[in-house]
């Protein structure tokens, strides 16, 4: 996939927040690698605009703890390890287990539809051969959980679930590069099961369809960390 057809152009109102914007929902579908260097020439060339938006941009997603200062002042997409995946992995399923189960009670029959066709829609994508595949998917899935999540009706949580998401691109990123369509389970697997739990307002088997879904690409990566330093390195870096 390109990363200059995936990355749109920006106007010129409210550029600051748009670049931002961008960035943002770049690393959250996984367009950049664990380890990759963030240059702003380079962004700013792509995004059309001046360096100064970027730069600013850049800096609010290193507190956002999305991006890493290194000390020679340069920014790069966090690299990949153990102890941060673990506590990724074990955050997300904390934090979305509560949202799921306080969004159950608010699902209707007609949300129950919509969240059916979005993962129809997931699955046909990953059948594609369209070269923005993985993108696509990527917003599908992120369209599925996030329906579910704004049903708990969270105005704390939700923010919390954004950030969490932000900063697991890279290992999305790298766990569909592992993931083989032929050999594992087929990555909408968990929805279809989510949503069936969900339907029969089984509270337990919700939390574990979503926590199921959640640790299969944490699973996928751990797996590889688990090899030798060679295959190591080369998940590091996509």
């Amino acid at each position: 996939m390109s990363r200059r057809g995936a990355l749109s152009p920006v106007g010129r109102e409210t550029l600051h927040d748009r670049v931002y914007a961008e960035l943002r929902s770049s690393l959250i579908h996984g367009l950049f690698d664990a380890g990759e260097m963030m240059r702003i020439q380079d962004l700013a060339e792509t995004l059309q605009t001046s360096t100064m938006p970027v730069r600013e941009a850049l800096g609010r997603l290193v507190s956002e703890q999305a991006l890493e200062a290194l000390p020679n002042r340069s920014v790069r997409v966090p690299t990949i390890t153990r102890e941060r995946l673990d506590d990724l992995a074990r955050a997300r399923c904390l934090i979305e287990g509560q949202i799921t189960a306080l969004a159950l009670p608010n699902l209707s029959a007609e949300d129950f539809e919509q969240l059916k066709q979005l993962t129809v829609a997931c699955e046909t994508a990953f059948r594609s051969e369209d070269g923005d595949r993985a993108h696509k998917t990527s917003e599908l899935n992120h369209a599925f959980h996030f329906y579910v999540y704004r049903a708990a009706r969270s105005a704390v949580l939700i923010p919390i679930v954004e950030s969490l998401w932000l900063q697991s691109g890279p290992y999305v990123r790298a766990a569909a590069h592992i993931h083989d369509e032929h050999r594992d389970i087929p990555a909408t697997h968990h929805h279809w099961a989510l949503i069936d739990a969900l339907e029969r307002g089984d509270v337990k088997g919700s939390i574990k369809a979503l926590t199921d879904d959640i640790t299969r690409s944490f699973n996928l990566i751990r797996g590889r960390l688990d090899v030798d330093d060679p295959e190591e390195r080369a998940v590091r870096h996509g």
